[in-house]
C-alpha cells in the first residue's frame, strides 16, 4: 500500500555557484511537509566544487 500524508520530495540547490558561473550543479534532495511548510526551504549544505558550505534553496 502506498503512504498517505503530506510529505513530498524536494531538490535543494545552490545559490551562490548559480550566481558564479562555475560548471556543475551542486543539488541536494530531501522532503518537506508542504502542510506544514508552504513556501520555500533553505538549508546550509557543502558544495563540492565550491569546496565550502553554501545556502541551497528550494527549486521548482
Amino acid at each position: 500500500m502506498a503512504k498517505k500524508g503530506n510529505r513530498v520530495q524536494v531538490i535543494l540547490e545552490c545559490t551562490e555557484q548559480r550566481q558564479s558561473g562555475v560548471a556543475g550543479a551542486s543539488r541536494y534532495i530531501t522532503t518537506k511537509n508542504k502542510k506544514n511548510t508552504t513556501d520555500r526551504i533553505e538549508r546550509k549544505k557543502y558544495n563540492p566544487f565550491l569546496k565550502k558550505v553554501t545556502v541551497h534553496r528550494e527549486i521548482k
